[in-house]
């Protein structure tokens, strides 16, 4: 259609021949940018490319709101102005759709999803039907019955969309004023009345996420590699963050490899989420029920690990990047293996993981086991000894943990990379016997409003950050659940067990600050002043990203964890900023690390009270050895990486008939030929026209 270039012809002779309006104030006046978009960003894995792009200049097309499946005709053939920007609401954002817009994707420019501010009533997971299924433990030569999903279809409801490779950009919008202009837009000039052509001007849409990356992770990372310059243009980043772990002992951390006297329980969950939208994650029942839970039970333990430690140290592990084939715990085994951690799989007991746990059906709390490993008599020893410390520890607590009545593999967890390396005895816990309880799995709506984490309407966010939800109770209950069984698997006395049980205020806090909101007052105390910039007033994106440094949940769980399990220090800032007790001690750094938080403001002041907090709570890196090993088409290790793009932005607009750019091109080129024609003649005969006759030398005035 030609939009841009008669648009911009138009701009530059409007801004020259009204000087005295700025470009600026034009560009206001011809454009509505539109603020919160979410873009479908490309990623790269070991064979192809999924997600979304734009052209380079931007893709830009006629506004066409979708009403419903069977309005499609107009955008895919009998539309009289393609291409086509196509506005749906997010019940018409399904497979069968967006395929058929991909089909004809000569006819799309682009889609606009409005997210509603409430969850729909239908499912929705664009997520395959079997998560991470070529990466976990179950194959051709380890339960070959088991692999590819073939006895347990773990995600029924998934369609797969976010696995999908689109040419054209797909953004969300809120469902807020900038939506409704676009929609009022529409109607004034777009919509046809009686089968009507519609008439010029006509309401358009430009949206630009140009990704820099094509083909695959080997093609993007060799093109890394090729410098023709100081500072090379990056196309593409791995997929990764930093796993957070800590542990009941403290473990010196400069120690690598095997040590004969440690003997580790390991108590796992997964940190991240996706969802088709790049910066939509939140991942309430997927990540944050199991990560909560876990952090909860690590604080239920702190006391009693405290005063009766048991024989077997825990270890409170995190893992990020889990949803793209278990990046975080395939580094942490491959750094066990070859002495780059301070533990190896010899020195791992059990591993009991929380996974999804946030919506439990009559109680019921399903115990996943590895059939395969249990053929082993000494692990199917542990395995069932765990299974009774689960049982017992449940003791008048409202969980009943229950074991699937047939034989069934492991669902999607981290558990499954330990199992790949080693044989391990381990549980998993999820909320579901077989195929996913949750709805919503990997997608925008996994959110606090679906965890059920909803607060009275008449409460200030001061309130709600202390309201005990129904949530947080029943997650309460799992996180005391856990800790009981942790401490009888680490060899802790079956007396104490009353004695352990997790806060309901610390998980319902946790919850807010998660899924609702983290910039507030509880987790403002527990954080470093300079970290108080990074708390949002909206929920945090869970998706693992391409950041080299540690994202804002992996900070978070690592202050958290710091605070719940640590102990406060009574030492200067400067010293625990230089991560020392005193200045003549020199290794405390190896066993512990430091954090000087922020604190509380007390009554009458305006001054925080910060102090040092002292604990075992650590980062390592979650990024795939594939990328240390330079195997880019490996089948081992996740090679998932994102596409880098300079902007991410969206604008509407009118636009004329093609007929009248065309003339407004040609009236443009005239005028500009005639100004040149002008210019050169007056330039010819500067001498004649501007000659001003010779005065006398002996003028005098």
């Amino acid at each position: 259609m030609g939009f841009p270039s008669s648009k911009w012809i138009s701009n530059l002779l409007f801004c020259c021949f009204f000087a005295g309006i700025s470009c600026n104030s034009v560009e206001k006046k011809i454009y509505l940018h539109l603020n919160y978009t979410f873009p479908c960003v490309r990623l790269l894995n070991a064979t192809h490319q999924i997600g979304c792009q734009s052209s380079m200049s931007g893709n830009v097309g006629v506004l066409h709101v979708l009403e419903s499946e069977e309005n499609l005709d107009w955008v895919l053939s009998s539309g009289p102005n393609p291409p086509y920007m196509v506005i749906l609401d997010a019940p018409l954002f399904t497979r069968s759709i967006m395929m058929k817009l991909k089909s004809s994707s000569g006819r799309v420019a682009g889609v606009a999803v409005v997210a509603p501010n409430t969850n729909p009533a239908e499912s929705f997971s664009p997520h395959t039907t079997c998560p991470n299924e070529n990466t976990g433990v179950y194959s051709e030569t380890y339960g070959p019955a088991m692999a590819n999903c073939n006895m347990t279809v773990w995600n029924p409801l998934g369609n797969g969309l976010s696995y999908e490779e689109f040419d054209f950009p797909i953004f969300s919008l809120k469902d807020d004023n900038d939506t409704r202009v676009i929609r009022q837009c529409y109607l004034d000039h777009n919509q046809a009345v009686n089968n009507s052509t519609p008439q010029y001007p006509l309401c358009a849409m430009e949206l630009y996420s140009h990704m820099f990356a094509v083909t695959d992770t080997a093609t993007c990372m060799r093109r890394n590699d090729i410098s023709f310059s100081i500072s090379p243009e990056m196309v593409c980043d791995p997929l990764g963050d930093y796993n957070v772990w800590g542990s009941t002992r403290p473990i010196n951390n400069t120690v690598k490899g095997h040590k004969m006297w440690e003997n580790v329980v390991i108590a796992a969950a997964r940190l991240d989420s996706r969802s088709f939208f790049y910066d939509i994650a939140p991942g309430g029942e997927s990540g944050v029920s199991g990560f909560v839970t876990l952090l909860a039970a690590a604080h239920a333990l702190r006391n009693a690990t405290q005063e009766a430690q048991p024989n077997r140290t825990i270890v409170y592990t995190f893992f990020q990047g889990e949803t793209f084939d278990y990046i975080g715990s395939s580094r942490m085994v491959y750094d066990m293996q070859n002495k780059q951690f301070p533990l190896d799989l010899d020195n791992i007991h059990s591993v009991l993981e929380i996974g999804q746990v946030g919506l439990r059906a009559d109680s019921r709390l399903w115990l996943h086991t590895d059939p395969v490993s249990r053929r082993n008599d000494s692990i199917n020893q542990e395995v069932e000894e765990l299974i009774k410390n689960l049982h017992l520890a449940a003791t008048n607590l409202s969980v009943t943990p229950v074991a699937p009545t047939v034989s069934q593999p492991l669902p999607p967890s981290s558990f499954q990379r330990f199992l790949r390396a080693q044989q391990i005895p381990g549980v998993v816990l999820e909320d579901h016997q077989s195929e996913y309880v949750n709805r919503f799995y990997e997608s925008m709506y996994d959110n606090a409003e679906y965890l059920n984490v909803l607060y009275p309407s008449d409460l200030t966010p001061e309130e709600q950050l202390k309201f005990i939800t129904a949530s947080a109770k029943a997650l309460t209950e799992v996180a005391t659940l856990v800790a009981r069984t942790l401490y009888m698997q680490a060899g802790g006395a079956e007396s104490l067990l009353s004695s352990i049980s997790a806060d309901p205020q610390i998980v319902t806090q946790m919850l807010y600050g998660f899924l609702v909101r983290p910039n507030n007052s509880w987790f403002q105390e527990l954080v470093p002043s300079d970290f108080t910039s990074h708390l949002s007033d909206r929920p945090p994106n869970m998706y693992v990203g391409a950041i080299q440094q540690p994202s804002e949940p992996t900070l978070l769980v690592q202050y958290l964890l710091a605070n719940l399990t640590g102990s406060t220090v009574n030492v200067t800032q400067e010293d625990c900023q230089n991560q020392r007790e005193d200045k003549d001690d020199k290794d405390s750094k190896h066993m512990y690390t430091y954090v000087w938080v922020q604190g509380a403001v007390p009554p009458n002041s305006t001054e925080r009270e910060g102090f040092c907090v002292r604990s075992s709570a650590r980062l390592t890196k979650a990024v795939s050895p594939a990328f240390e090993l330079r195997q880019f088409t490996t089948s081992e290790y996740s090679t998932w990486t994102e596409s880098r793009w300079k902007a991410i932005k969206g604008r509407m607009f009118l636009v004329a008939s093609h007929e009248l750019e065309m003339l407004t091109l040609g009236v443009g080129i005239g005028v500009l030929l005639t100004s040149l024609l002008l210019t050169y003649v007056i330039s010819a005969k500067a001498d004649i026209l501007f000659s001003s006759g010779r005065e006398p030398a002996n003028a005098t005035y």
